[in-house]
C-alpha cells in the first residue's frame, strides 16, 4: 500500500479499498471506536496486519497442518458457539477434541477484540457461526451459486437476519501465502444501478402470503427459516450477481486486495461485493449486528433497499 504525506497523519493508512488499523493499543478510545464501526458500516474494509488479539503459534501451526488433501476434512470446518458444536471435521477423538478447542478458543478471542474495538456493538453482537477453511480457492469446480470467485454479497438462507447487518472478521492463517480478493462497488451504488433490474420492486410487493405462510410454520416449531422481503430480495440478488456477466465483468469498478499472511480484516459482507480468487487457510467468525445497534442505520443495505422501493421490507 502506498503511503502519502495526508496518510501519515492519519490512525490509518487508506487505499481505496481498505484501512490499515495502526492505533489498536490500550489507549483505543470511545470516539475511535464508534469512528470505527462508521467506516465499516459505510463500506470499508478494516484490516490489522498482525494478529490483533491472542491466538498462538501453536494452534495456528496445527491448523495448517490439516491438510486439505486429509480425508478427515470437509471443505470448511465450522464452530457454531451457542451450542459449543463443531462440524466437518472426521479425525479421531484426540485430534477432534483439540480441533474443536482451538475453534473455541478463536471465537472467544474475537468475540473480546470485536466487543473492545466496536464497543457500540458490545453486549449486542448475535453470535454466528465460525469456521476454518483449508482448502485453496483458487480454481475450485463449485456449482455457479457457490462459487467464492465470483463477486457476491452475503445472505445466510438458513438463517435471515431481517435487516441485521453481516459483519465477518476474517484470518488468514497462511505463514506465508496472501489471501486474494477482488471487491466491488459498495452497497449504495451497487443496489442504485442493479437492485431494479433484478427485481426488487416485484419481490417486495409480490409473495407477502407465501412470507406469511412460513411465518406460521416457524412459529410454532417447524424448521423453517422466517424469511423477510428483505431476506428474499437479498438471497435472490446473491445469486443475480453470480449469474450476471455484465457485472461481473465490469474490471473498471473492481479492487483487487491482497491480504498478508497472519492477517485479519473486518468486513460488513452483506454491503461490500467480495470474491475470493485465492488463498488456503483461512479462520473466519461471523457475527449479526441488529439493526438498532448500528451507528449509521441509514447506511445499511436494508434502508438502501426500502428508499428505492419505497416500502418496508421488514
Amino acid at each position: 500500500m502506498t503511503l502519502n504525506s495526508e496518510a501519515l497523519s492519519l490512525p490509518y493508512n487508506t487505499s481505496m479499498s481498505w484501512l490499515e488499523i495502526l492505533d489498536y493499543d490500550a489507549n483505543w478510545s470511545v470516539a475511535r471506536s464508534r469512528q470505527a464501526c462508521e467506516q465499516l458500516e459505510s463500506g470499508e474494509i478494516l484490516v490489522f496486519r498482525q494478529l490483533p488479539f491472542d491466538l498462538s503459534k501453536q494452534d495456528l501451526e496445527f491448523l495448517v497442518s490439516l491438510r486439505a488433501t486429509d480425508s478427515r476434512l470437509h471443505k470448511n470446518i465450522s464452530y457454531r458457539p451457542s451450542e459449543d458444536r463443531l462440524r466437518g471435521f472426521s479425525g479421531t477423538a484426540e485430534e477432534t477434541s483439540r480441533v474443536h478447542d482451538v475453534m473455541r478458543r478463536y471465537y472467544g478471542h474475537v468475540l473480546d477484540f470485536v466487543s473492545r474495538l466496536l464497543s457500540p456493538y458490545a453486549g449486542k453482537l448475535q453470535v454466528d457461526y465460525a469456521s476454518f477453511r483449508p482448502l485453496e480457492e483458487q480454481g475450485r469446480d463449485l456449482p455457479l451459486h457457490k462459487k467464492n470467485d465470483l463477486l457476491h454479497v452475503d445472505a445466510f438462507p438458513s438463517r435471515p437476519t431481517r435487516g441485521g447487518r453481516i459483519l465477518r472478521v476474517f484470518t488468514n492463517a497462511n505463514p506465508l501465502v496472501s489471501r486474494v480478493w477482488m471487491v466491488g462497488p459498495r452497497f449504495p451504488e451497487l443496489a442504485g444501478e442493479f437492485a431494479v433490474p433484478a427485481g426488487l420492486n416485484r419481490m417486495s410487493s409480490t409473495g407477502g402470503m407465501r412470507r406469511q405462510f412460513f411465518h406460521t410454520l416457524s412459529r410454532v416449531g417447524l424448521p423453517i427459516p422466517d424469511r423477510s422481503a428483505y431476506d428474499e430480495f437479498m438471497l435472490h440478488f446473491h445469486d443475480w450477481l453470480k449469474e450476471n456477466t455484465v457485472f461481473q465483468g465490469d474490471t473498471q469498478k473492481q479492487t483487487r486486495l491482497e491480504f498478508p499472511p497472519l492477517s485479519t480484516w473486518l468486513v460488513f459482507t452483506d454491503g461490500v461485493p467480495h470474491a475470493a480468487l485465492s488463498g488456503q487457510f483461512a479462520l473466519e467468525q461471523t457475527f449479526i449486528i441488529p439493526s438498532s445497534t448500528l451507528v449509521t442505520p441509514q447506511m445499511s443495505p436494508i434502508r438502501i433497499l426500502e428508499t428505492i422501493a419505497e416500502k418496508k421490507l421488514a
